[in-house]
This record gives C-alpha cells, sequence and structure tokens, in this order.
C-alpha cells in the first residue's frame, strides 16, 4: 500500500510540475537572424540581419509585407548586406536603425510608401536604438550612451545628453513616453525625463556588471544581466535580485508588471515569475538558441526572438 501510495505522489508530483512546461502556439520563420520586432495591431514588424523588415500577418501567421534597404558595396564593389539592429513603429510609420561599413549608423524612416533616410554615416552618430515620442520626434541611443531627441520636422536635436561614463545597452519608453529608462555596463538604471532629457532618478544597482536589457511596465523596471541577475524594481516595494545559473540575456514585464520573464540556462529556457512573490510558474521551452528578446503583447501572451531565424508566440495559462 505504501508503495502505491508514494507511486501516485510521485505522478501527481510530475504530472504538476510537466504542466509548468509551455511550448510554443506557433514560430514564424525569417529571412535570418532577428534583432527586433514590434507589434501593431495584428501586425508584427521584424528587423533582421539581411537589411530587412519582415511584416508579418498574425491571424494568417504568415509574411505580407517587407521593407528592404538598398545594398551597400565595399571598396571591391562587393554587396554587404545590413544588419538592422533596432525597430520601433507609430501611426503607420516604421522605425529602424541599420549598421554601415564605416563603423557607423544609418536611421531610416519608412511612411508605408516612401523611404526616408534620417541619419546618414556623414553624421558619424554609434547609434544603437531609436524609440518614437510622437509623428515628429524620437529618442536615439548611441553606443557611447548619449540620448538625443531628434525633431525630424526640421531635422533639429532638440538634445543631446551624456547621460554617463558606462556603454550604452537599451533604452525603455513609459506607456505615456513621457519618461524612459537606460541602462549601461556598469549596472546601474537611470531614469529620464523625456522631454528635457534631465535624469529624474538613479536606482540602487541589483547588478554588478553589464545589463544586457531592460524593461519598465507599469512603474516596475526589470533588467538581465551579465552577472547572471535578473534585477527587480517594484513599484513600492524594496528592490531585489534573482540569481540565475546562466548569462541572463533578455527579461521583460507583463502590462501589468506582475509577470516578470527572463531567460534562463544552457538549455534556452523562459523562466516565468511572480514579481511580487518571487514564485516561478512556468518554463517556456522550445527556443533552439539563446533568447534575446521578450515583448509582451497581452498580460499573459508574448512574443520571443533569439539568435536564430525565428520569432516565438506563447500564452501562459
Amino acid at each position: 500500500m505504501k508503495f502505491f501510495r508514494y507511486f501516485f505522489i510521485f505522478l501527481f508530483s510530475f504530472i504538476y510540475i510537466n504542466a509548468k512546461e509551455v511550448k510554443p502556439i506557433f514560430v514564424l520563420e525569417t529571412r535570418d537572424l532577428v534583432y527586433d520586432f514590434v507589434l501593431d495591431g495584428s501586425n508584427l514588424f521584424v528587423s533582421n540581419a539581411m537589411g530587412t523588415i519582415e511584416v508579418f500577418d498574425l491571424f494568417k501567421q504568415k509574411k505580407i509585407d517587407e521593407i528592404v534597404l538598398p545594398p551597400m558595396y565595399n571598396i571591391h564593389g562587393e554587396q554587404v548586406t545590413s544588419k538592422i539592429l533596432s525597430v520601433d513603429r507609430y501611426n503607420g510609420k516604421t522605425l529602424f536603425v541599420s549598421t554601415t561599413l564605416k563603423g557607423f549608423r544609418d536611421v531610416w524612416l519608412h511612411d508605408g510608401m516612401n523611404l526616408k533616410h534620417i541619419i546618414k554615416t556623414e553624421n558619424k552618430l554609434a547609434v544603437k536604438e531609436a524609440r518614437f515620442i510622437d509623428d515628429e520626434r524620437f529618442i536615439l541611443g548611441t553606443i557611447a550612451h548619449e540620448m538625443i531627441l531628434y525633431n525630424m520636422s526640421d531635422s533639429y536635436k532638440t538634445y543631446r545628453k551624456h547621460i554617463e561614463q558606462s556603454t550604452f545597452s537599451d533604452v525603455v519608453l513609459s506607456e505615456d513616453r513621457k519618461t524612459m529608462i537606460t541602462s549601461s555596463e556598469s549596472g546601474r538604471v537611470t531614469l529620464t525625463d523625456v522631454k528635457s532629457g534631465e535624469v529624474i532618478k538613479i536606482f540602487e544597482s541589483q547588478n554588478v556588471d553589464n545589463i544586457y536589457r531592460i524593461d519598465y511596465k507599469n512603474g516596475n523596471i526589470i533588467t538581465a544581466g551579465q552577472d547572471r541577475r535578473v534585477g527587480v524594481y517594484a513599484k513600492n516595494s524594496d528592490p531585489y535580485y534573482i540569481k540565475s545559473d546562466f548569462l541572463v540575456y533578455t527579461a521583460s514585464l507583463s502590462p501589468s508588471g506582475k509577470i516578470g520573464v527572463y531567460s534562463s540556462g544552457e538549455e534556452n529556457t523562459l523562466q516565468v515569475f511572480n514579481v511580487k512573490s518571487k514564485e516561478k510558474t512556468h518554463e517556456l521551452i522550445g527556443h533552439y538558441s539563446t533568447p534575446t528578446t521578450i515583448k509582451f503583447i497581452r498580460e499573459n501572451e508574448l512574443f520571443s526572438s533569439g539568435d536564430e531565424n525565428k520569432v516565438f508566440y506563447w500564452k501562459i495559462n
């Protein structure tokens, strides 16, 4: 009798543990390595290492359009492909950053019909990310951790602020686009006013090394660090960190800020946890390579991508 009792305890425990393992609902295949993506309505805009932005219809789960950069040519006349490092959408427009042959970066705007070259190699800016503020303005983050507010209507830099000496890693805007958080290789997280570029607050560091990715939802912040730490700055609560057994390349928060997800372990797993209780609730399993980007679209739905030509859609029950 004892044997059967322990057997059923083990069986139910096994079922419970495996119930926490979640596989992707569907996977979108892209031309090449994915660098960034953004959701706009029912369409997903995915930037890649082949110099294109692929547009996927999520209802049909298929590619419906593509923005293609003109080719570059090196001194030998050989064609070289740009890598599109970041992509953003606002009011039917697509803003993105691409690599160049001279080490600087180009910034482009596609209005649905035409492609406009906004920042060129001659401007000598090593831009890493570009994010919309509104129809006319966007924020640029350079590798040197300069934040630049740019006005497209008159090609004017409203400000150019050097936030700190450490190399810039990531920027995320608040939902109302009035504030932004930035991170760097120092492990610091800085909250800045978008309109003025003035620093509002520097958060007590939960990371002691380079922060790869950050997220900022409903006043809550999460970080993904080279030091194998997931830093959490929860609203109205003391900051803390979760120690991982592997480098944490990416992390994200649900819209409410109550659910966190981070890349975990050498098996390319995404770990879901409760921000308040710190309890680990689900494991998202299916990535073939290291996950590098996670973005929630609803409280229990998210997309992720990694060092591969795929974007994964997940639903947490």
